[in-house]
């Protein structure tokens, strides 16, 4: 810096100052700073410039594979934050364990600014180290105690009452939930716990019956969920004319599994979706759907965590707010 200084006739600070954007220069000095950069082929030193600033800019996002989620949905909220940090020049580091080490080697380290942790469970065990954190941290989803930290997530439980009102609106009177796999409900994702809690509620309130089942993403597992939804123990039809489906991984299959029943669409059963809006228009009869925003919770993460990165802002609850979109697979009995 003091070599660019030099070269650009400038003091060392206003080098400084044309680096961080911290304070405004003139655009013939900062043209001349850029100038002596370009010649002497200078670039920052980023880890002198965190020891300095101490900032990495860079900010940790916590994204479990676990067999039991859709990797293409987790990626849809990992691109939303890394598009959204790159707006505020920051990096994001993708740690895909769940495992406290890891937490803490990114955190003692100053590897990170704040953290963004996805895929939240009921009672995450991951939640008491993260509160001791002097980092701030957001949680993408909602968990039983937060216990002091930011959420934003999307209102799952909202997403099934808006569907099943859909439905109910319909003269649906008998109403199928198929979900998330055994494994999301064992190890408590919020996700699943609010999606299943917010469909028993509203067919309670709306006086309809209701049937549930978790479900794996395949064909036989779909089938044998059908079956338990549809048919009676003598394998005769319940009365059930709709279904509400919150399991992305049974979309691409979902026409067919009815098809092979003998189901149309939506003339013998309405099928409403729960999922990414991309999701739903890929089916070759698009689903009627309250979509999932994952751009717009991917957005509104980094937004929280860098409030909170830059000022004393207070811990926020945020959950976004449902939509549906009917298309030909939801009909009135």
């Amino acid at each position: 810096m003091n070599d660019v200084a030099r070269e650009a006739g400038v003091s060392l600070s206003t080098v400084s100052y044309v680096l961080s954007g911290k304070r405004t220069i003139s655009e013939e000095t900062r043209l001349a700073v850029q100038s002596a950069i370009r010649k002497l082929d200078y670039s920052p030193h980023s880890g002198a410039r965190a020891l300095a600033s101490n900032r990495s800019n860079v900010l940790g996002l916590m994204a479990p594979l676990r067999a039991d989620v859709n990797v293409s949905v987790i990626m849809q909220f990992v691109a939303a934050v890394v598009t959204t940090a790159r707006t505020y020049n920051q990096d994001v580091l993708l740690l895909t364990q769940d495992d406290a080490g890891g937490l803490e080697r990114v955190t003692s380290q100053s590897m990170v600014d704040g953290l963004l942790m996805m895929d939240i469970e009921a009672r995450d065990p991951r939640i008491p180290l993260l509160a001791k954190l002097r980092k701030p941290v957001v949680l993408i989803g909602l968990p039983d105690d937060p216990q002091g930290l930011s959420c934003v997530d999307f209102d799952f439980a909202g997403a099934s009452r808006t569907a099943v009102r859909h439905l109910v609106d319909l003269n649906h009177r008998s109403i199928g939930f198929i979900g998330s796999p055994q494994a999301s409900l064992e190890r408590h994702a919020t996700y699943a716990d609010r999606a299943r809690k917010g469909f028993t509620e509203a067919c309670d309130a709306a006086g309809v019956s209701s049937t549930l089942r978790a479900c794996e993403p395949s064909m036989p597992a779909l089938t044998e969920a059908l079956t338990a939804v549809l048919d009676d123990d003598d394998g005769a039809a319940t009365a059930v004319t709709a279904l509400v489906v919150h399991n992305e991984g049974l979309l691409p299959l979902l026409h067919e599994a009815l098809a092979v029943r003998g189901l149309r669409i939506p003339e013998d059963i309405s099928v409403v979706v729960i999922a990414p809006e991309d999701v739903a228009l890929a089916a070759t009869k698009p689903w009627t759907a309250v979509s999932i925003p994952a751009h717009d919770i991917g957005r509104a993460a980094v937004e929280m965590v860098m409030d909170r990165l830059n000022s004393d802002k207070p811990v926020e609850v945020r959950l976004i707010v449902p939509t549906l979109v009917q298309r030909e697979t939801t009909s009135a009995r």
